[in-house]
């Protein structure tokens, strides 16, 4: 009788599939959970594999990943992906506790030791529908070639230093603030100079301060 019972129980549970490894041939992020194509055993091809992920992180994952399907209640027919990974384009030597979004282009957003965040990529798009605060003391802007800015005002509220040269297709002001040239010299004491200067005359005495002032 015991027998019996336990044959009857293994035919039930070889009936029940486990969760399996597999990999991605196809992945259709056009609906409200991605569908996926998915390689398994042999030539086990699984259609429209549902492919669950966090709310708030969503990835495409490419052709040839690898990934776990856990069949719900057993069944092949009905099984979702719960993990993915593909060890060609993941980022590799995190130190632990690091935190790292990749592309397989090679993009990457790291949350590194020393509370340091680091994003390589080829072109950075910030899109801010009202405004783009940045808080530093010191802030950094190596550009290889130019910096351009088209928003109608950027408002510095401490210091501007530039080793280059600025080029203003418009007018430069200065409100409540100095702008230094080369020499240290403001734009204020220049003006001033400019205003009160005069010019030997050939003839015996000075030529008197501009006429227009600056």
């Amino acid at each position: 009788m015991i027998r019996e019972v336990q044959r009857h129980i293994e035919r039930a549970l070889n009936g029940i599939r486990l969760a399996f490894r597999g990999k991605l041939t196809r992945n259709n992020s056009g609906q409200p959970i991605q569908l996926a194509q998915v390689a398994g055993l042999a030539d086990e091809l699984l259609q429209n594999v549902e492919l669950m992920q966090h709310y708030g992180i969503t990835s495409n994952p490419p052709a040839g990943s690898e990934c776990v399907v856990l069949p719900l209640g057993g069944r092949t027919g009905h099984g979702i992906v719960i993990a993915t990974e593909h060890g060609s384009y993941r980022l590799k030597n995190l130190k632990p506790g690091e935190v790292a979004l990749y592309s397989d282009e090679g993009d990457s957003v790291i949350l590194k030791r020393g509370r340091v965040m680091e994003v390589t990529t080829q072109t950075l798009n910030v899109s801010a529908a009202t405004v783009v605060n940045i808080a530093s003391p010191t802030v950094n802007i190596n550009a290889q070639t130019a910096v351009n800015i088209t928003s109608p005002t950027v408002t510095l509220s401490g210091n501007l230093s530039v080793g280059g040269t600025i080029t203003a297709v418009g007018n430069i002001s200065s409100s409540g603030g100095n702008l230094l040239d080369s020499s240290g010299k403001t734009m204020a004491s220049i003006r001033t100079v400019y205003n009160g200067h005069t010019h030997a005359d050939p003839q015996g005495g000075s030529v008197a301060a501009p006429g227009a002032q600056m």
